[in-house]
């Protein structure tokens, strides 16, 4: 075996995640499910290591498991492989998830590959379970009644008058994500994952200048090309700062909130993990209120002004993080993409889709974000 595999699987034998016991009584019973009632588990173990006893005590994941067992008198041998957690995109349940699901899919269709013979999991108490006959995915979640927020920006836009339960539902929505980005977790790693995400996940940076067509007016190549390179020339400033890695939302925008009452609401639909830079969730909602103002007047001003900056102030005031103007800019540049691209608002006028590009490069050549510059920011 190569030496750098061996390296690898030191590396993850340190780092393998104890599971429960693994019992004999519960192989059997998958491999009953899988082969039918006649199976008969001779032995299981580490590779080299098998036991015919009744039970494999701290197995971790990521640690292969040979399987012999008689099936209508033939012996046969299989091995069951887990994936240890841990980094380059292996942090969360769906990351590893997502790979041996791709294992079971692709295996059999590779000359000379060892086939897969199933894929499944294990539960909390240690029972193993198939899921090969699954084809698509789905979850299943509670309803919520409500109203999205957006409705409350289309009448801001329409009537340009703010209400005092505007100002209310931004200092709550800011309220709301102070309160969930206190929560902090130390994984370095992690927050520079989710910085590379940023850039060249398929929903982020890279996805949206891929999507874009080669020249629409003004919007050119080069110039996606530079935003990309200069988001990246973030990434590197920020990469250590890993100490701001927090509970998010990912996709804190209007659609994604439904208000009932007054100031209750619920949110909706978080995306591409748990962890990750508060900006992230102060840009995705702040960056609406200046879209929906220079779709209506141009620039940032009246209704939409007072609430981006009652949700900044707020925000900066409760929070105590002075840092977060200091790591919003790539985050702005992504969404300043979405609401610019001609493929999800095909109807933005000209001067709209330019505001939008010039606000995204100066908040890209900036030290640091400034909520009381937007305007300057929107200018050539």
């Amino acid at each position: 075996m190569p030496l750098a595999k061996l390296k690898a699987m030191e590396y993850d034998l340190l780092l393998s995640k104890p599971m429960p016991t693994l019992r004999r009584e519960r192989l059997e019973q998958y491999l009953h499910q899988r082969f039918g009632p006649a199976v008969e588990l001779l032995a299981f173990g580490p590779i080299g290591q098998e036991t015919s006893a009744s039970a494999l005590k701290q197995y971790g994941y990521g640690m292969p498991i040979r399987l012999t067992f008689r099936v209508g008198g033939v012996t046969r041998q299989a091995v069951l492989e887990t994936m240890n957690p841990g980094p380059f995109g292996h942090e969360h349940p769906a990351d590893r998830a997502q790979a041996l699901l791709w294992d079971f899919d692709s295996y059999g269709r590779l000359s000379r590959h060892v086939k897969a013979l199933d894929v499944g999991a294990f539960t909390s108490g240690g029972s193993l379970f198939s899921v090969a006959p699954a084809r698509e995915f789905f979850v299943l979640t509670d309803w919520a009644d409500g109203a999205s927020y957006h409705l409350d920006l289309d009448r801001l836009a329409r009537t340009g008058r703010l209400l005092p339960l505007d100002r209310d539902r931004a200092r709550t929505l800011a309220r709301y994500l102070v309160g969930i980005h206190r929560v902090k977790r130390r994984d370095p790693n992690l927050y520079r994952r989710r910085l590379r995400e940023l850039i060249g996940h398929g929903e982020c940076i890279m996805g949206l200048t891929d999507s874009y067509p080669a020249r629409f007016g003004f919007i050119t190549e080069d110039l996606l090309r530079s935003i990309e390179e200069a988001c990246n020339r973030w990434r590197w400033r920020l990469r250590n700062r890993t100490g701001r890695l927090s509970q998010v939302h990912g996709d804190f925008h209007p659609w994604n909130v439904l208000f009932r009452r007054r100031v209750d609401f619920s949110a909706l639909d978080r995306s591409r993990g748990e962890w990750g830079e508060p900006a992230d969730d102060v840009t995705a909602m702040t960056i609406n209120y200046l879209f929906f103002s220079l779709r209506r007047w141009g620039t940032l001003r009246g209704p939409f002004e007072v609430l981006f900056r009652e949700f900044w102030d707020r925000y900066l005031a409760e929070s105590g993080d002075r840092a977060v103007a200091e790591t919003a800019a790539p985050f702005f540049a992504f969404r300043g993409l979405v609401i610019a691209s001609p493929l999800w608002y095909p109807d933005l006028t000209l001067k709209v889709r330019q505001d939008i590009f010039r606000f995204i490069q100066n908040v890209l050549a900036a030290e640091r974000f400034e909520p009381g510059e937007v305007n300057r920011y929107c200018e050539k």
